[in-house]
């Protein structure tokens, strides 16, 4: 089924390229029924905008395309919260919770919630993926098609960058047991690779030099697995570019100080 649906999505598609001249409205109909398929699959996490396969993440544009149509063929309407959109927000099941949210966290529709996450007032955009034993905090914003692992703690007023504006091909992924500081932000596809420690005020870019301070290696667009993450700032004509420096690796003393609370998880005792 998935196969079919990411055939026809790829064909309507072309919908969206600049000078199609064709008749949208013949298609609308389609369109739809094309997208509610898709979104519902992402609510349900049976489809993801990437995924880690042997080690490597592969990010299937196909469903970025389908949000894409979304926005262009459904129709803004006045929906929850007094919102006026195109888009509705994230079914919360009070029947069978998985998770808690804590009003008024804001999840738009196209979100997977994992088991035992705990969502604290906040924003999530569509496509976004968060897993299982995550916490997101107090004003954190999780930017559209965004992947959280598990057991992550992505702290107050941080950013984790979106895909759809402005347009940038892979997500910001940071993967499983990870801590992101307060105020620090993710942007344009940057990977934070597992059990790593981003800590507070920390700006990240697909161009900010990373610096591994014990061996002098710079890196960009990945933090690598294990490493703890300060800001910095380099020489160049005279001037001080920020930067960011990989300070260390993980060591249990630093894990202790941001691991994960079990007795904030859950939804029932």
């Amino acid at each position: 089924m998935i196969s079919n649906l990411k055939s026809k999505i790829e064909e309507l598609s072309d919908l969206l390229q600049p000078g199609n001249t064709s008749d949208s409205s013949t298609h609308r109909a389609e369109v739809l029924k094309c997208v509610d398929e898709v979104f519902a699959l992402l609510n349900k996490g049976e489809i993801r905008v990437a995924e880690k396969i042997d080690g490597k993440w592969i990010t299937y544009q196909w469903i970025k395309k389908a949000i894409l149509l979304a926005f262009k063929f459904k129709e803004s309407i006045k929906r929850e919260l007094d919102s006026f959109d195109k888009l509705g927000l994230l079914e919360f099941d009070y029947t069978a919770p998985r998770y808690r949210k804590v009003c008024p966290a804001v999840i738009r529709d196209g979100v997977y919630i994992g088991n035992d996450t705990v969502i604290m007032p906040s924003y999530i955009n569509t496509g976004a993926y968060i897993g299982n034993g995550t916490m997101i905090d107090i004003n954190a914003a999780i930017g559209s098609c965004a992947q959280i692992g598990y057991d992550c703690h992505i702290s107050a007023q941080s950013c984790i960058g979106g895909v759809l504006e402005p347009v940038v091909d892979n997500p910001v992924i940071i993967d499983d047991n990870c801590f992101i500081g307060v105020h620090s932000s993710v942007l344009e596809g940057v990977i934070v690779e597992e059990d790593s420690i981003i800590a507070a005020g920390v700006n990240i870019t697909a161009s900010t030099k990373i610096i591994d301070r014990a061996t002098g290696e710079v890196r960009l667009g990945r933090i690598p697995r294990g490493s703890v993450v300060v800001s910095g700032s380099y020489p160049s004509n005279g001037l001080n570019i920020a930067c960011c420096i990989i300070v260390k690796t993980i060591d249990s003393k630093t894990m202790s100080k941001v691991k994960i609370n079990e007795i904030l998880r859950g939804c029932t005792y």
